[in-house]
């Protein structure tokens, strides 16, 4: 049985200016299942933004096909939501404007009564409510500007969510206060959520599973790194939970020297184009404490 959404052999080509064609990720296969947060981790030049583009509806692959509910993927829709990190809201409407214009395009039916109170009720949950729904854009932080775009994001309901390194420009009090929001109305909605980050912390915190990718040019899905910590999360705790720097340090040990070790190898005939997965948990009394390596198995198999 296919997973929620499945993305297929996926390989992505530009030319290189020298008549020729420069592989930027090539066979990339791996699976998301419904409900579930998936962060993907990779060195620029990798192809992440590239795959979520493709997962948008905003680009199209070389080759490969991206399957979502049973239905191929084939240009934008209001079925995925995407939040960017430059926040991308119209500079003219305001705070709920920006909100309830995209509720009133996919709920056509309802009145301009409901689509307000529904907008309004997503800018609470990230801590917008007030006169601050009424100003625009430009009168609004950084942090502020975020919040509209993930309230916007989630109040349309979307099946696949999109996050594009959304809290890259902000600082590290805002960030962190926008992540537990994140995961508040994520755990409350049951949403699937694909999203990109350079923050390995930040990762581990949110994600179910972390795919990892080698340095391009020819990157591949080399691994799915389960996060065996359970919900909820609290950033001031998490660290103190026996497989957190377990995980952290496989991340680091791949991002540091593996994926570049890994970088350009194709898939070798016969072999999976699927990424190996890590499981690593110190509280299982069965694990070896001798084993530095953790079990590797094909994912969604």
């Amino acid at each position: 049985m296919k997973p929620y959404l499945s993305i297929e052999n996926l390989t992505q080509k530009f030319p290189d200016g020298a008549g020729g064609e420069l592989t930027v990720f090539e066979n990339a296969s791996f699976g998301v299942e419904k409900g579930e947060f998936v962060v993907i981790l990779g060195h620029s030049g990798c192809g992440k933004s590239t795959i979520m583009n493709i997962l948008a509806g905003l680009a199209d692959p070389t080759s490969g096909v991206v399957v979502m509910d049973g239905q191929e993927v084939k240009g934008p829709s209001l079925d995925r939501g995407v939040v960017f990190q430059n926040y991308s809201l119209l500079p003219w409407l305001s705070t709920l404007k920006n909100v309830s214009f995209g509720v009133a395009a996919r709920h056509r039916e309802w009145t301009k009564a409901q689509v307000a109170e529904h907008s309004t009720k997503f800018l609470a949950m990230v801590g917008l409510e007030g006169d601050v729904i009424r100003r625009k854009p430009s009168q609004l932080s950084g942090g502020m500007r975020q919040r509209v775009s993930i309230a916007r994001a989630f109040a349309n309901h979307p099946k696949l969510l999109l996050l594009d390194e959304p809290f890259g420009a902000l600082d590290a009090l805002t960030r962190g206060t926008i992540q537990d929001e994140l995961l508040k109305i994520w755990g409350q909605m049951e949403q699937t959520v694909f999203m990109i980050t350079h923050d390995i912390d930040e990762a581990i915190l949110l994600a179910d599973r972390i795919l990892l990718m080698t340095n391009g040019p020819q990157a591949r899905v080399a691994e799915s790194v389960e996060i065996t910590i359970p919900r909820p999360r609290n950033r001031t705790e998490i660290v103190e939970h026996p497989n957190y720097y377990a995980i952290r340090n496989h991340l680091v040990q791949f991002l540091g020297k593996r994926s570049k070790e890994l970088a350009g190898q194709p898939t070798k005939p016969g072999q999976s184009n699927k990424p190996e997965t890590v499981r690593i948990d110190k509280t299982d009394p069965q694990e070896d404490p001798e084993d530095k390596r953790p079990a590797l198995r094909a994912v969604n198999s």
